[in-house]
């Protein structure tokens, strides 16, 4: 009898999965599809307004000394302009919010106290001597919200604005437009062939280890990515795409940046000590530093040389993204499935998930990402990519930022320093140091002239 009633309970609850409740349509869109829309809005409108003509007046960040600081950024002009940013996209975010079925006066309220931390952090990263140090925004982003969050009890109306996935998932959408199949025939055949071999070896490498250390398959996902192709941006991607717990992205995000500082002073040292050639070392800092940032600071003191194929690896590993964010949601969709089937009291082809699971599974925002990505790529003229990549990056750094102040709010240090006994951390030290020697050799084969003539950059 007991079989029988467990039998029709399944049976009920599955029935129920199959025919839920219908809602009105913008309660029914997910935090995916608001992010696409969101994206797919802010990227027409520069499009049309710049093809009408319209100059985009953006805020200024970067600064040199105090005469900068209170004449330039700190300026009623810039300051107006800062207002006029964030009034544009808390209207944005507010929209969908609302429709969501979300508080609006509260999440006002915490947007913009969330903004203003943002614009500290960018003023802060726009110093020049600070820059000089590769130290940018996402670092003073991330530590003003963990300060925040752990020495403090959020609020109410400032818990409705801490929403790190949603900004995420936006800002993801815009950088879409920046993951263009032109840098890949700029990067040349050396550069391909090595963001290839190094992502791919170092992924798989990383996940290996994760798993041979007893760490979860969603946090060696989300440090393979960000080990393999560059950092911040493809951890918060790869979180992205499995819809990652928002601990292990800050946890993978702190260990990224503290590995960037001491590897941008040593790398450059030991290509020096070592009289590694300069564009051989050049690539070698461009396939493992974690951004373009990073690899022009650490390039310029090895040479100029050193500075273009540090460039040249890193745009085709950043395309990598894209194409990593896709593969991953799949495999992600499809593992996540057959789980939740295998654990489930009916296990009815529990090893063949359904297409429509499996869609209802993936991270539409993903899909919003790779349509950019094409879009840029192939129907828009260069001179009109060329034209907006200014504004929709700085506009996509907004977004950043307002994630990585969320982030920190949202991670405590304590979990972070339990989190699964140490055995991340020990993983991605390992993983990188890998990558390190790995990167060299093949920097070596492919930029020293052994199978390819020597590049011509200088």
């Amino acid at each position: 009898m007991a079989e029988n009633i467990n039998l029709e309970a399944a049976l009920a609850e599955s029935e129920a999965e199959v025919s839920p409740v219908k809602k009105p349509f913008f309660n029914s869109l997910t935090e995916d599809w608001w992010a696409v829309i969101l994206g797919a809005l802010i990227i027409s409108f520069v499009l049309w307004f710049t093809d009408k003509g319209v100059v985009f007046h953006l805020p200024a960040f970067k600064w040199s000394g105090t005469d900068e600081l209170f004449g330039k950024i700190l300026s009623l002009d810039n300051l107006l302009l800062i207002v006029e940013t964030g009034l544009v996209f808390l209207f944005l975010a507010a929209v969908s919010i609302a429709l969501s079925g979300g508080n609006i006066k509260r999440f006002a309220a915490g947007f913009a106290f969330v903004y203003t931390l943002v614009i500290i952090s960018f003023i802060v990263g726009g110093n020049k001597g600070v820059a000089y140090y590769g130290l940018e925004y996402v670092v003073f982003a991330l530590l003003i919200g963990l300060l925040i969050g752990n020495l403090t009890t959020l609020p109410r109306w400032l818990k409705e604005a801490v929403r790190s996935e949603f900004y995420i998932k936006t800002g993801l959408v815009i950088l879409g437009t920046t993951i263009l199949s032109a840098d890949l025939v700029t990067a040349g055949l050396p550069g391909i062939i090595q963001a290839v071999i190094v992502v791919t070896a170092v992924w798989f490498f990383s996940l290996w280890l994760s798993r041979r250390l007893k760490v979860d398959d969603e946090f060696g996902v989300i440090l393979a990515s960000a080990v393999s192709i560059c950092g911040v941006s493809a951890a918060i991607v790869a979180a992205g795409a499995i819809n990652g717990d928002k601990k292990k992205l800050s946890y993978v995000t702190t260990l990224v940046l503290l590995m960037a500082i001491p590897m941008m002073i040593i790398q450059p040292w030991i290509i020096r000590v070592l009289h590694i050639p300069e564009i051989v070392g050049g690539a070698w800092l461009g396939g493992t530093l974690d951004t373009t940032a990073s690899v022009t600071a650490a390039g310029q003191l090895v040479g100029p040389a050193a500075v273009k194929a540090g460039v040249i690896a890193k745009f085709s590993q950043n395309v990598f993204i894209g194409v990593t964010a896709f593969f991953i949601s799949i495999w992600w969709a499809y593992k996540k499935t057959n789980v939740t089937a295998k654990e489930g009291s009916l296990q009815i082809n529990a090893g063949k998930p359904s297409l429509k699971i499996v869609w209802e599974r993936f991270p539409k925002f993903v899909l919003g990402f790779i349509a950019a990505s094409l879009i840029f790529s192939f129907l828009l003229s260069p001179g009109t990519v060329k034209g907006v990549s200014t504004v929709l990056n700085s506009l996509r750094t907004v977004w950043f930022g307002m994630a990585f102040i969320c982030i920190g709010m949202e991670a405590r240090f304590s979990d972070l320093v339990k989190l699964q006994g140490g055995r991340p951390a020990y993983t991605f030290i390992i993983a990188q140091i890998f990558n390190i020697f790995w990167t060299l050799l093949w920097s070596y084969v492919l930029f020293g002239g052994y199978i390819f003539p020597i590049p011509d950059l200088k």
